[in-house]
């Protein structure tokens, strides 16, 4: 991740420079066929973030930046056309935030797939943070650089609660309800496919 300069976190692991190896996931909500929209999901697995073995997950899914479209799931055919956001806040420091993964433009592109793109070149996205009344500030710079579509028995079971930081986690709103719908999405997974992706997230 490359930092952006504004003031601290107040979060060890988003206050200093590094890189990091990740593993990223992309998942159809409704499992409807492409290229009809759906509400799309970005699963993100940070290896070694608060030091050696340990990692962070972060989970997004498709949404709009507003105020309040970022609370909310929205169905797209593109996965470059828009934002992902954790819809719920995560403490960040001393504060409820959101955070997002803005998709970085390339003027240049012309396939009409993620995965098409992700063989001719790396996909970037801008990490950011936002409380209700902030602006958007980036945090991390995430670069996928290859996928492949793994079996259902070799998936990477994400959980945002069991692999977050100190100063860094999702609150306890709706804590059961999340907690119920990831044990749901990692029993649907025995039954569907699913997409991954590598590359590194740089601070």
């Amino acid at each position: 991740m490359t930092g952006s300069g504004d003031a601290g976190w107040g979060v060890p692991w988003l206050d200093r420079s590094g890189s990091y190896q990740v593993t990223a996931r992309w998942s159809r909500a409704l499992g409807l066929p492409r290229p009809l929209p759906d509400g799309l999901g970005l699963a993100v697995r940070v290896e070694g973030a608060d030091g050696p073995g340990t990692t962070l997950d972060l989970l997004f899914t498709s949404s709009r930046p507003g105020r309040f479209g970022r609370h909310l799931p929205l169905l797209r055919p593109d996965a470059l056309a828009g934002p992902y956001s954790t819809l719920l806040s995560y403490r960040v420091g001393d504060h409820d935030r959101v955070l997002a993964a803005f998709p970085v433009p390339d003027p240049g592109r012309t396939l009409p797939t993620l995965w098409q793109e992700l063989d001719r070149r790396p996909v970037r996205f801008d990490l950011r943070a936002a409380a209700p009344t902030e602006p958007w500030r980036t945090f991390a710079s995430l670069s996928l650089e290859y996928a492949h579509t793994a079996p259902p028995t070799h998936t990477v079971s994400y959980d945002p609660y069991a692999h977050a930081l100190p100063r860094l986690h999702p609150t306890g709103r709706l804590r059961r309800l999340r907690d119920a719908a990831y044990a749901g999405s990692r029993h649907g997974r025995t039954n569907g496919r699913y997409d991954s992706t590598e590359g590194d997230a740089r601070q």
